[in-house]
């Protein structure tokens, strides 16, 4: 009886010693120090209503490259371009907000119907130039923050900047009085009302309907950017460009924020890090980017009229109105704030 559990016992303490062999070798990462890899990345859908050469899907595509690199592959991010989604600009806050689609970019100004203080960037005739519009973007993103976490369950990634909205016509442009009784394409209320103020009449068509309503004689003149006239090949159907610089807005690139607290702290960095590096790369290359597109449609027969500063006062002056009914009337507290902030900066 003795010679048996002897035994037994030299048995077992063989089998725990070739056990405790397997556990060390299994565990062989963790005996080095190494961090065990995880097991899968997170993957995620993002959503440009732009088509894949447009600059905006440029940039998001090239965050989704840069966050799987720097991430280390745990971060994948499929960009759909052209709209594929389905998903059309002014539903675009609630589609993160809702994690229908996690990333997405978007007009600011087209989610102004559901967040007021989005409006406050395109007020017309606000900004002057790039500089000021840099400040502008600088002083109100504190706000957006809170405004985008609080209320719309999503985080900003980065704000680029898109040239300023110009008037594209079949006639020339030189004064306010040729402004009267055209018919406009606009893109948003802001636009809207510019045109009225000045005699036109404004049309909100979705830009799938431009192309084919200046050529059917719908309208005769569109209020839009320098990328989007290059988009629309606009030399086909208008002859002039006035860089009159109605409004300015930005581009929001967003995250679901259930989606971006679920990665680690390291990968949260990363990501933020990338997008403050492709917003600063944006608004450094803007005028460069709008300098080009002028001159593709002017290679293709557009003619740009510079504005006088005669005609620049006197539509300033004539839309002050609309940017004092907005403040007045439709602006949250957040907007004042951001607007007495800029001008004091700017002396004005």
């Amino acid at each position: 009886m003795r010679m048996f559990k002897k035994s037994s016992v030299i048995t077992l303490i063989i089998c725990l010693f070739l056990l405790s062999m397997v556990v060390v070798g299994c565990g062989g990462k963790e005996q080095s120090g190494e961090e065990p890899s995880n097991s899968e990345p997170v993957n995620l859908l993002a959503n440009s209503v732009w088509p894949a050469e447009n600059q905006y899907a440029i940039a998001l595509q090239e965050f989704a490259d840069r966050a799987e690199a720097e991430t280390d592959g745990k971060v994948v991010i499929t960009v759909n371009s052209g709209g594929a989604l389905g998903y059309k600009g002014p539903e675009l806050l609630k589609a993160v907000r809702d994690n229908l689609v996690p990333i997405t970019s978007m007009v600011i100004t087209q989610a102004e119907g559901d967040e007021k203080l989005f409006g406050v960037v395109s007020l017309p005739f606000l900004t002057r130039d790039y500089e000021e519009a840099k400040l502008l973007s600088d002083i109100a993103r504190p706000y957006f923050d809170q405004a985008s976490e609080g209320k719309w369950n999503q985080k900003i990634l980065f704000m680029a900047p898109w040239p300023p909205a110009a008037l594209w016509t079949k006639n020339q442009v030189d004064a306010v009085d040729d402004m009267k009784n055209l018919k406009v394409r606009t893109y948003d209320k802001n636009g809207a009302l510019v045109v009225e103020s000045t005699g036109g009449t404004p049309y909100a068509l979705p830009f799938s309907e431009v192309y084919s309503s200046l050529a059917t004689g719908t309208i005769d003149s569109v209020i839009t950017s320098t990328p989007t006239a290059v988009d629309g090949k606009f030399w086909e159907v208008l002859d002039y460009h006035a860089p009159i610089n109605i409004t300015s807005t930005l581009e929001l690139f967003t995250i679901n924020l259930d989606e971006f607290n679920k990665l680690d702290q390291e990968t949260q960095d990363t990501l933020m890090k990338i997008s403050q590096e492709i917003e600063a790369d944006m608004w450094n290359k803007i005028s460069v980017y709008e300098e080009e597109k002028k001159q593709q449609c002017n290679e293709n027969g557009i003619t740009t009229v510079e504005p006088s500063d005669e005609f620049m006062s006197n539509l300033s002056t004539l839309t002050e109105s609309i940017r004092a009914n907005w403040l007045e009337n439709e602006a949250p507290p957040e907007a004042k704030e951001i607007v007495e902030k800029f001008l004091t900066e700017v002396g004005r």
